[in-house]
């Protein structure tokens, strides 16, 4: 059983919005960062994001809110809701940290140069995202595209290389299926990325041509050491020598 309200952060709306509880009792009760809390207070986080009523899904009760709301000390406790049970494993955009947030669009930049085989929902998966904001880097519509500059999410500590390394194969797999021509470069990808840089480097020149140059140098090189001069005139007919005509008159 989970020990977190499903839908979380839609549940620290409703609860900023229609209680006293601290910032703090609202972090602990749906596993947030409490200055995460604040923004969502502020306006500054979770915007667009319409409050999930606990009350309503039976996540807290009425009393329990009350009672939270006398004792800032307080910490609620979640209702057991059986809706809940493995909600930890759901499928979605993981939690990115606030401290982490602001290098999201270098790496979403990244990955949509490097690898634009991965979908917007590996995408998303990967570094915590949401679809539209992939959607403006991928068109260069985002308000900050200029100053923004392509960063390995591996490297900022977005995710980790396995999940790259996964993500990646399992989209060339995909366009492999589907019949797509996959180049020399997106093959390379199919193996993790420490087996690739342990491969060696690929014949720039197709091996049926190989060595042409080398035949080519050294014909060119006979070429030039044959000898191209004209020979004089005695020599190329051969003209007999004078003396012996000079003998036969005597």
């Amino acid at each position: 059983m989970s020990d977190k309200p499903i839908m979380a952060k839609a549940t620290a709306v409703w609860l900023c919005d229609n209680t006293t509880l601290t910032f703090k009792q609202i972090a602990d009760f749906c596993g947030f960062h409490e200055l995460e809390v604040q923004g969502i207070a502020d306006g500054d986080v979770a915007m667009g994001v319409k409050g999930f009523d606990p009350i309503t899904n039976k996540q807290l009760t009425q009393a329990e809110i009350e009672t939270a709301e006398k004792d800032p000390a307080y910490k609620l406790m979640l209702v057991h809701n059986p809706a809940a049970d493995g909600e930890e494993k759901r499928r979605g955009p993981r939690y990115t940290p606030l401290s982490k947030r602001q290098d999201r669009p270098a790496s979403i930049l990244w990955l949509v140069k490097f690898h634009p085989e991965l979908t917007d929902a590996q995408v998303s998966k990967l570094v915590g995202t949401t679809k539209p904001t992939i959607q403006a880097i991928r068109e260069r519509t985002h308000w900050n595209i200029n100053n923004i500059d392509p960063i390995d999410p591996v490297a900022l500590g977005l995710c980790k290389q396995v999940e790259l390394d996964a993500a990646v194969q399992k989209a060339n797999l995909k366009k492999a299926k589907e019949g797509g021509a996959m180049s020399d470069d997106e093959r390379r990808k199919l193996v993790s990325t420490e087996q690739s840089l342990g491969m060696p480097d690929e014949p720039k020149m197709p091996s049926s041509i190989a060595g042409l140059e080398t035949f080519s140098l050294s014909t060119d090189l006979d070429a030039d050491d044959e000898d191209t001069s004209v020979p004089d005139k005695d020599t190329f007919f051969n003209l007999p020598d004078n003396d012996d005509d000079d003998d036969d008159q005597d």
